[in-house]
C-alpha cells in the first residue's frame, strides 16, 4: 500500500456524501503505479468536479506523494 493510494482515498472520503462507498485499489502497469477509485453511484461527479479540476488536483497529490516514494503515479476514475 502505498503513500499515493492512501492520498487518493483520504481526499475521495472527504469529498463523497457516502464515504463508506469508497475504495481505492492499486496495481502495477507498464512501470507505473495505477491507483483505481470506485465510488458508489452518482458519487463520482463531486470528486471529477467541474471541468475535471478537483480530479487534476487528486492526480497531483497522488503524483506527488508517490514520487516521494520513487513511483510514477496515475488514477483512474471509475463509477459502480
Amino acid at each position: 500500500m502505498s503513500r499515493a493510494r492512501d492520498v487518493v482515498d483520504v481526499v475521495a472520503r472527504a469529498l463523497a456524501a457516502r464515504p463508506n462507498g469508497v475504495q481505492a485499489t492499486e496495481y502495477e502497469r507498464r512501470n507505473q503505479t495505477v491507483v483505481e477509485l470506485t465510488m458508489a453511484p452518482g458519487e463520482l461527479g463531486r470528486v471529477i468536479g467541474r471541468q475535471g479540476r478537483t480530479a487534476s488536483a487528486i492526480r497531483s497529490l497522488a503524483s506527488a506523494a508517490g514520487e516521494l516514494e520513487g513511483l510514477r503515479v496515475a488514477v483512474d476514475f471509475l463509477d459502480e
